[in-house]
């Protein structure tokens, strides 16, 4: 695909991991671990392509209601493999950024997230960026009451800055697999202008040859922004 037409940031809603299993027969906890592979695979693929950012929608604020033995089998992914994996990001020239409060989460697993941001290497070419404990409406909140209490008034390129993605370019194309139409309070602020591509291939399925379709076809829109 020509450079022109490649997005630069693409948003990646994960669904369909606890069907992946069902079907099979597993707990929920195998349709995570096997989301999990195929997400750090996924994102060297989409570095390797020359997009900028791969924003992956990992824990929503309303997933945090989810029964107990769900959520500790998700945070014990991320113990298993964050730290390891996070190594051969630095290796290749590429950054974590972290969107969403940490405060919710277990200590070690926010500061494995936390240390994975701060180590990453200056003017990396790829940011992975994880949106863990993650709601758009809670972002937007955070960010109003920031101007509230500091008495600003905002224009939008202040208000940007606010957000959890100060320093991101907005995303261009989002995906969701899962079969799913909606966007389930995901960079809704920042989607204002996004492509939309939907799949009905649960997330562990989503090999790197059907993420390179969705591209294709973001490829193929004619994007105005509200002009002619």
């Amino acid at each position: 695909m020509q450079e022109s037409k490649l997005p630069r940031h693409v948003g990646l809603i994960m669904d369909g991991n606890g069907r992946w299993a069902a079907k099979r027969g597993l707990p929920r906890s195998f349709g995570h671990n096997a989301g999990m592979k195929r997400m750090i695979k996924l994102a060297g693929h989409a570095q390797n392509l020359g997009i900028r950012y791969l924003t992956v929608y990992t824990l929503s604020t309303e997933n945090l209601t989810r029964p107990k033995e769900e959520l500790d089998g998700l945070y014990t992914l991320f113990r298993k493999y964050f730290a390891k994996n996070v190594k051969t990001l630095y290796k290749k020239n590429a950054a974590v950024k972290v969107i969403g409060s940490l405060d919710e989460l277990p200590q070690d697993v926010a500061r494995l997230l936390r240390d994975g941001e701060k180590n990453s290497p200056e003017g990396a070419a790829f940011t992975l960026i994880f949106a863990i404990n993650y709601g758009s409406r809670a972002e937007i909140l955070r960010a109003v009451n920031l101007a509230v209490e500091r008495g600003e008034k905002l224009g939008a390129e202040e208000f940007a800055r606010l957000l959890y993605t100060n320093g991101v370019s907005d995303p261009d194309l989002i995906i969701r697999t899962g079969g799913e139409i909606r966007l389930s309070n995901f960079l809704t602020y920042q989607a204002a202008y996004s492509e939309l591509y939907f799949t009905d291939v649960l997330f562990p399925d989503f090999t790197d040859a059907k993420f390179d379709r969705a591209v294709s076809e973001y490829g193929k829109r004619d994007r105005r922004f509200g002009n002619i």
